[in-house]
C-alpha cells in the first residue's frame, strides 16, 4: 500500500513515468504524508542542476529548464488561473468561474513571470554553492510538498474534483505524521540553519495562499494546490538563500 500511494504521489507531482492506476491514486490520497516524502526525492533529483560545470546564471536556467521537465507545468498552470482570478473584482462564485476560464489574463501573465524570474535569481545563488544549494533545494521542496499536505488536511474543496476527493480523506489530526517525516529536511545545510529557515518559511507562505484562497475564492481546489507549491517553493529558496548568506 505504501509504495502504491508513493507511485501515486510520483504520478501526481511529476512526468516520472510510474504509471497511472485507480490504485496508486486511491492509496496516494489516502495518505497525505506522502507528499514531503515525494519532496525529497523531487528536490534530490531537481538539485542535480547545480552541479553542471557553467556559469552561474546557466546553471540557473538549466536548473528551471529542469525542474519542470522533472515536475510537469500542471502546478504553474494552476499559479496562472490563480493569478487571474485574484485580480477579478467580484464575488468568490465570479472568481471561481475565472479559474475555470481557459483564457490567460494578465493575471496569469505577470504571476508566471514573476515566479519564474525569481526561481531563475534564487538559482544563480544556488549555483554558487551547488552543495548547500542543493540542501536548500531539498528543503524547499519539501516545504512546498508539506504545504500542500496542510490543504489536504485542512483545507475544504469549493466544489466536486481533485481537491475535493484529496480533502475528503484527511483530517488535521492527519496533518502530523507529514511534519514529522518532513523536519529532516531542516538538517539539510547542517549545522547552518539555512535549510531549517527555508522549510519553516516555505510553509508559512502556504499557510498565506490558503487563507486567501478560502477568503476570495471561498475554499481551496486544484489550482490553488499547484499555486500554492509554486509559492512556497520560490519563497523558500529565497529564504534560504537569504538565511545562508546573512546568518
Amino acid at each position: 500500500m505504501a509504495l502504491s500511494a508513493l507511485r501515486g504521489a510520483f504520478g501526481f507531482l511529476t512526468r516520472i513515468p510510474v504509471g497511472h492506476d485507480e490504485r496508486a491514486w486511491t492509496a496516494f490520497r489516502e495518505s497525505p504524508v506522502t507528499f514531503p516524502l515525494a519532496g525529497y526525492a523531487i528536490g534530490g533529483l531537481a538539485g542535480l542542476a547545480l552541479f553542471v560545470p557553467a556559469p552561474d546564471p546557466t546553471v540557473a536556467a538549466i536548473y528551471v529548464a529542469w525542474l519542470y521537465l522533472l515536475t510537469g507545468i500542471t502546478h504553474i498552470d494552476g499559479l496562472a488561473d490563480l493569478g487571474d482570478a485574484l485580480v477579478v473584482h467580484g464575488s468568490a462564485e465570479t472568481r471561481r468561474e475565472v479559474l475555470k476560464d481557459t483564457t490567460v489574463g494578465v493575471g496569469a501573465v505577470v504571476a508566471v513571470a514573476v515566479l519564474v524570474t525569481s526561481l531563475a535569481s534564487a538559482a544563480v545563488s544556488l549555483a554558487v554553492d551547488p552543495r548547500a544549494g542543493l540542501g536548500l533545494v531539498i528543503a524547499a521542496e519539501v516545504s512546498a510538498k508539506l504545504g500542500m499536505s496542510t490543504l489536504v488536511c485542512v483545507g475544504t474543496a469549493t466544489h466536486e474534483g481533485m481537491a475535493a476527493t484529496l480533502t475528503a480523506e484527511s483530517s488535521p489530526r492527519d496533518l502530523v505524521l507529514p511534519t514529522v517525516v518532513a523536519l529532516p529536511a531542516a538538517a539539510a545545510t547542517w549545522p547552518h540553519p539555512a535549510a531549517g529557515v527555508s522549510l519553516v518559511t516555505g510553509l508559512v507562505s502556504v499557510t498565506v495562499v490558503f487563507r486567501v484562497a478560502r477568503r476570495r475564492l471561498g475554499g481551496v481546489n486544484g489550482d490553488v494546490f499547484g499555486a500554492a507549491n509554486e509559492i512556497a517553493r520560490v519563497v523558500a529558496l529565497h529564504a534560504g538563500v537569504i538565511a545562508w548568506t546573512q546568518l
